[in-house]
């Protein structure tokens, strides 16, 4: 990065009443403001924050001095991590845990005030917050007044349990988020009851039991994200998505796909394509005898059947009745957080690892290495949470299935990872009509005629629902779009009897997110009765609900929910 020439700030003046280490750290932070002036922060807002620091460090310390000469704080530390009254009744525990807040903020409000490229102070906030929650106090035995009364209430008990889940998450590879003991794939998650009807090398599809005498006449077909396991959709009969839509009167099918191994580590993006996702339309075509049904894409899942029917479209084929795309990116010029890990170096690392080019051959990417990728996207929730509960504290995490399925992680061949990651994250060319070339077709996903219901999640950091909203210009048909509360699955996952959150509806689409969420109205509950309103028109007329799964040509092969989503990465 080009450097401004700047005046360096002066250093730290020692401030009366200050303890010794406050005074040191206070030194230590004008050398940092003199260090990092070649990032190009103005040398006024360094000395604005430096003076404000050492006045609030200077309060602090005087407040600490105060709740040292009662016994008990009186501060309210107003963060969750040192939200336990033995922080409070520790004044030097309490006095570490604001004095850490007031670092984070200070760090945080230099990596804010860097000047260059948005990319760059993107990546600079990221990092500067990954060591800032990575420091706090409260991950460590030795400032964590919480754990050290646990281990002296159980005479050393708690410690010796964190170091047994310790050793337990190292020959797992991860840290646990739940006891992953209490579920097993089949028997208390994906239960909805379904027969897997076919199977490739990629996925199984699978064929739900009606819950209904009649069904829409137009089957449904779901196409999750490769990257996750299915079963999200149907963790549990009061939240899952499938059993709702069988519940609704639809003849349901979703596509397994199937968790890569060396086998098929040479698996392309045209393959995901042609063998994954037109192969499953081909299926339900032949089952159900229609040519055109409902589809529903999921995330990644929603990218695929979308260049799926792109690539029917310049074949001259048309077989969605309807398209539903969740959480789903077709425009990729805003990405959230996840652009700062993309640029042309890091996307060609992967291709020179990990692609068809590679030296060894093609790789995988590993499972692992995803999970542990979308967990340090919120450390605090996903990461340092477990490390103080499942060590410090000696607490096995309690049992909740998300959490269950979020660490059920699944590889991806390298040369499909890498098309995706090149053509869309990094060149965002899948929105631009003939740009890409895709199971030897010229694509052109605004081609795809079909009506178009696609759904945002506001406080998703995966797919910003900005993003989603953007796939209203991509697709030419008639559209819906709805926005729901929470993030990327809480958001999607939100069944109407739970009573929960909210969501926005605008019947209009002016051309930008902001202009259509300003003319919103929220509306409180889940938004699955509207989406089952808007869908069943699309399901024609009702008829009998078939007495078997498949047909003559597919013929079962499995219960639901089939091997394929069980094999572990």
């Amino acid at each position: 990065m080009k450097t401004k020439p700047t005046s360096a700030p002066p250093s730290a003046p020692v401030l009366p009443g200050l303890p010794p280490e406050a005074e040191a750290f206070g030194q230590a932070m004008g050398g940092f403001f003199k260090s990092i002036s070649g990032l190009s922060l103005q040398p006024q807002s360094l000395m604005q924050m430096q003076g404000d620091y050492l006045k609030t460090a200077t309060d602090i310390w005087n407040q600490s001095l105060q709740g040292l000469a009662k016994g008990a704080s009186d501060h309210k530390i107003g963060d969750r991590r040192f939200s336990g009254s033995e922080w409070l009744e520790n004044p030097a525990a309490g006095y570490a845990a604001e004095m850490y807040l007031l670092n984070a903020r200070t760090l945080m409000q230099m990596a804010d005030s860097v000047q260059g490229d948005e990319k760059t102070r993107a990546r600079i906030r990221f990092a500067v917050q990954q060591w800032i929650d990575a420091s706090s106090p409260s991950n460590f035995l030795a400032f964590n007044p919480e754990a050290q009364k646990k281990a002296l209430e159980t005479k050393g008990q708690s410690v010796a349990a964190g170091l047994k889940h310790l050793w337990e998450d190292l020959q797992k590879g991860h840290v646990s988020q739940t006891d992953e003991s209490a579920f097993e794939v089949g028997r208390n998650v994906a239960t909805t009851e379904g027969t897997v009807v076919f199977e490739n090398d990629l996925f199984q599809l699978i064929e739900y039991k009606p819950l209904t005498a009649k069904v829409h006449q137009k089957p449904m077909l779901f196409v999750p994200p490769c990257i996750n396991k299915f079963y999200i959709l149907d963790l549990q009969p009061d939240n899952s998505v499938i059993r709702y839509t069988v519940e609704q009167g639809h003849r349901t099918f979703v596509v397994s796909w199937r968790n890569p191994d060396d086998s098929l580590k040479a698996k392309t993006w045209d393959d995901y394509i042609e063998e994954g996702a037109i192969q499953a339309i081909r299926t339900v075509q032949a089952i159900s005898g229609e040519k055109t049904f409902n589809m529903l894409g999921f995330c990644v899942g929603g990218t695929i059947l979308s260049t799926a029917l792109g690539v029917l479209a310049a074949r001259g084929e048309q077989p969605a009745e309807s398209l539903t795309l969740l959480t789903t990116l077709l425009d990729f010029a805003s990405t959230g957080v996840l652009d700062i890990f993309i640029d042309e170096a890091s996307v060609q690392l992967r291709e020179m690892t990990l692609g068809e080019k590679a030296p060894g051959g093609p790789g995988l990417l590993k499972g692992k290495e995803l999970a542990t990728t979308f967990s340090f996207l919120r450390p605090n929730d996903l990461v340092w949470n477990y490390v103080v509960g499942n060590y410090l504290k000696g607490e096995a995490p309690p049992p909740f299935d998300l959490l269950y399925w979020n660490g059920d992680s699944t590889n991806l061949p390298g040369p499909m990872y890498c098309w995706y990651l090149r053509h869309t994250y990094l060149e965002n060319l899948l929105k631009e009509p003939g740009a890409l070339t895709v199971c030897g077709q010229k694509l052109d996903i605004g081609k795809v005629q079909a009506p178009v219901y696609i759904y945002g999640s506001r406080e998703d950091h995966i797919v910003p629902w900005q993003a989603a909203y953007a796939s209203t210009r991509v697709m030419k048909g008639k559209k819906r779009f709805m926005l729901g509360a929470s993030g990327h699955i809480a958001g999607v996952i939100n069944p109407p009897a739970k009573g929960k959150r909210s969501h926005w509806v605008n019947e209009k689409l002016p051309a930008s997110a902001d202009e259509w969420f300003a003319g919103a109205t929220e509306k409180p509950g889940s938004w699955w009765p509207d989406w089952a309103s808007w869908l069943a028109p699309h399901g024609g007329r009702m008829i009998a609900a078939p007495k078997s799964p498949g047909s003559r040509q597919f013929k079962p092969i499995e219960p639901a929910p089939g091997r394929y989503v069980k094999a572990k990465a």
